[in-house]
């Protein structure tokens, strides 16, 4: 038997191995979580909007009650958001590494937002006759801002995830016509 015979068939499988090697050690999405992730964007759009109408209160001639009620519209969105990461936390073990790292940076902004949340509706309650002072518009102007920077944080990285996959597949493409 040659060599050219038994090598033949051994370099095939090698090359054929070297194309499939990085794409089998590809972390995979997890369609979960991306899709919790979407969830947890269209919260985030919500709460921004809430948030945003909050901080416009702030120019206008606006009581107590206003203020309150969309606070509490906030507050719900901060709450589901929660939710969604609770769950995005208990899937995190099967994400791809962007999607881990996109758990991991939403907690600890979601956290803050929740906190200053919490702390803005507290001091209206002791304070429902300032809202137009400036510790209080401080508070809101804050809120809007975390709400703002939340909504873009996940909107990336979701933006990250679809280019990511397109990418993929029109190298997929590419192995597929080599």
């Amino acid at each position: 038997m040659s060599y050219r015979t038994i090598l033949g068939p051994a370099a095939l499988a090698l090359f054929a191995g070297y194309f499939m090697i990085p794409t089998a050690l590809k972390a995979a999405d997890s369609p979960e979580i991306t899709k919790l992730l979407s969830d947890a964007k269209i919260e985030a759009i919500e709460l921004k909007s809430d948030a945003a109408d909050v901080e416009s209160f702030t120019r206008s001639s606006s009581n107590w009650q206003s203020y309150s009620t969309r606070l509490e519209m906030v507050k719900e969105h901060i709450n589901n958001t929660g939710k969604l990461l609770t769950k995005l936390k208990d899937a995190e073990a099967t994400g791809s590494p962007w999607q881990r790292t996109a758990i991991k940076r939403i907690e600890p902004l979601l956290r803050e937002l929740a906190d200053n949340t919490t702390a803005t509706i507290k001091h209206l309650d002791a304070n429902k006759d300032k809202v137009h002072l400036p510790e209080f518009q401080d508070y809101v102007k804050t809120n809007y801002e975390l709400a703002t920077d939340l909504e873009a944080l996940i909107r990336q990285f979701l933006d990250y995830g679809t280019a990511k996959e397109k990418f993929e597949e029109s190298g997929s493409k590419l192995e597929i016509q080599n």
